[in-house]
């Protein structure tokens, strides 16, 4: 008996699990007889799957029953935790049951507790963007996984260019194999940045380039956006986001304030842990400054809808933004 709970936004990671743990639990000769795919959003479903898992597999192998988008861990009346806490204790060994969520597991409710003492909940959330030693470390795992040989800088501008996107880095990472063969040498950076796909993170480098005032960097990433068919309404968008961020951080801290939770809740940042290195980022310039920037991005989203030149519209935008 085997009992797993997977949650978070990363579905593509998720999905590679749940994908080795059917394969590694079911006869693949068995599988319309053993494997059982239920959604898990309402409390009779919950309860057929649970009356499910209970039966032991046909033929070989063992039986595999999922609760998909599942919310007993954040709702769970008395009857159906009571019926859950006999099927934990009376499972047969063969039987493996996996509940699956986006939502992070309520610690304080006890059927979150109760399952606590039969698995280790797994976490299948994205990255977040600026931990750039974890993106890293995420790009090193998955190269050893699949056996693809990288030298140093070559990790790093993978890591750079595929963000926290853990799809985009696995269908990169087979472009990369594909193209090492047999070769024993590690691939380098070179090969890195004329084989792989730009994305978000480029464009986030740009807004960094943008808020350092780097004219320079900034007209050279975008030129370098466009040169690989980065849509620019898609480059804007990633604009606009960070600048806003940007802007209504620094407007909470000139206000006065210093609790990083309420400085997050209030500027609509989801970690309060990211703060910290937001407050480094707008350290130096001025609310003011920030706010004057969204009506020359908005321009800027404008001349593109009316047919503008990509790299024409981006130029002017960002010698405006730089010299602010």
């Amino acid at each position: 008996m085997t009992v797993h709970y997977y949650w978070g936004e990363d579905d593509f990671a998720m999905n590679r699990a749940i994908a080795t743990l059917k394969e590694d639990k079911i006869d693949s000769n068995w599988v319309q007889f053993n494997y059982e795919k239920i959604s898990g959003d309402k409390e009779d479903n919950i309860k057929q799957g649970l009356m499910e898992v209970m039966t032991p597999p046909f033929g070989s192998g063992d039986r595999l029953v999922w609760l998909n988008d599942t919310n007993i861990c954040q709702t769970c009346s008395d009857e159906l935790l009571s019926l859950l806490k006999n099927t934990l204790q009376q499972m047969p060994d063969t039987s493996h049951l996996l509940l699956t969520s986006r939502k992070k597991p309520d610690a304080r409710i006890k059927s979150t507790k109760l399952i606590n003492q039969y698995t280790k909940i797994k976490e299948f959330s994205l990255i977040p963007i600026w931990q750039t030693d974890v993106l890293i470390k995420r790009v090193e795992e998955t190269a050893q996984e699949k056996n693809i040989k990288l030298s140093s800088s070559a990790v790093q501008t993978l890591a750079t260019c595929v963000g926290n996107d853990s799809r985009l880095l696995w269908q990169e990472l087979e472009k990369l194999a594909i193209y090492q063969g047999d070769n024993p040498q590690p691939i380098t950076q070179e090969t890195v940045t004329s084989l792989v796909n730009v994305s978000n993170q480029n464009s986030l480098q740009l807004a960094q380039a943008i808020l350092s005032q780097d004219t320079g960097k900034a007209i050279q990433l975008a030129q370098e956006l466009i040169n690989l068919n980065e849509p620019a309404l898609r480059i804007v968008a990633t604009l606009v986001g960070q600048f806003r961020t940007w802007t209504m951080v620094k407007t909470v801290i000139e206000s006065g304030e210093k609790d990083e939770k309420i400085i997050a809740k209030q500027a609509d940042v989801n970690n309060p842990k990211r703060i910290y290195f937001l407050r480094k980022e707008v350290n130096n310039i001025s609310a003011q400054k920030l706010q004057s920037t969204l009506p020359i991005l908005l321009e800027l989203e404008l001349n593109l809808k009316r047919g503008e030149i990509p790299i024409n519209a981006l130029q002017k935008a960002i010698i405006k933004l730089t010299n602010l």
